[in-house]
């Protein structure tokens, strides 16, 4: 392998990938562990964890899955502790767990914009600050938030996602503001709509043979004309991670098909 193709190798690495026994996490951890990496994952039970690791094995990948809440303190410093003794100090962390709820603004709870906040931005805040400091004594490190296109727009019913996702983009720019100087790179993935068996009822083809609503709508507002794959967001993945972007840092790296340099098609 020539020196330059070296520098996107992951050889030797030990990734953390919260909430990743699915879905995006799952396929970003899953791609670190083709460019070399050993994988660890949390999620929030054991059978969540039992499942992760299934689907890890049957893709013919070693991860080492632990159960932990990313909002409790005292948890995820706990966790961090253990994957040092077990595996090894981590040198990549992908702040992937995260939730949503679809809720009108002026229907929605305190409580429930509170636990939005709570995983989807004061979680990556613990688990970010859980690792810095054996980065800081290892000399590098690489943390990527998974923020979204609510990290730059607004839509109905998600004001507490959008909250959560642009305070997630402040932050990265704040951890590498703050830790740039000890060789840590904290950049995001700003993912577009993509295709997961979540957003699956979304693309079925309706009784009279016609798109869904929505999949007009995101084919309409998307340069690409597609949804996104999970496939689509490894090699950005992979290079934030790499030594290849070693003077990339707070920057969000939006895999969107377009969707943010788009206006959209006249009606």
């Amino acid at each position: 392998m020539s020196s330059f193709v070296q520098n996107f190798s992951l050889e030797g690495k030990i990734a953390l990938v919260t909430g990743a026994s699915y879905g995006i996490g799952f396929a970003l951890a899953s791609a670190f562990a083709k460019a070399g990496a050993k994988v660890v994952f949390n999620d929030i039970n054991q059978a969540a964890v039992d499942k992760g690791i299934a689907a890890y094995k049957e893709a013919g990948i070693d991860a080492h899955g632990y159960v932990c809440d990313v909002t409790d303190e005292d948890g995820v410093y706990a966790l961090v502790a253990q994957i040092e003794k077990e595996v090894g100090v981590i040198d990549i962390l992908v702040n992937n767990a995260g939730i949503i709820k679809r809720i009108p603004m002026h229907e929605m709870t305190a409580a429930e914009f509170r636990q939005v906040i709570d995983i989807d931005l004061n979680g990556p805040f613990i688990v970010s600050k859980a690792v810095i400091p054996s980065m800081i004594k290892k000399g590098h490190g690489k943390i990527i938030n998974i923020c979204s296109m609510m990290s730059e727009l607004g839509r109905e019913t998600v004001s507490a996602y959008a909250a959560a996702k642009g305070g997630l983009k402040m932050l990265t720019r704040n951890i590498c503001s703050e830790y740039g100087e000890h060789n840590i790179q904290c950049n995001g993935i700003g993912p577009g709509y993509i295709a997961t068996p979540q957003t699956a009822p979304l693309r079925e083809i309706q009784a009279d043979g016609s798109r869904h609503p929505f999949d007009k709508f995101i084919i309409a507002k998307t340069p690409a004309a597609r949804w996104g794959t999970p496939e689509d967001l490894q090699g950005p993945a992979v290079f934030l991670a790499s030594e290849a972007s070693n003077f990339v840092n707070g920057h969000v790296l939006y895999v969107d098909g377009g969707i943010l340099a788009y206006i959209g098609k006249q009606p």
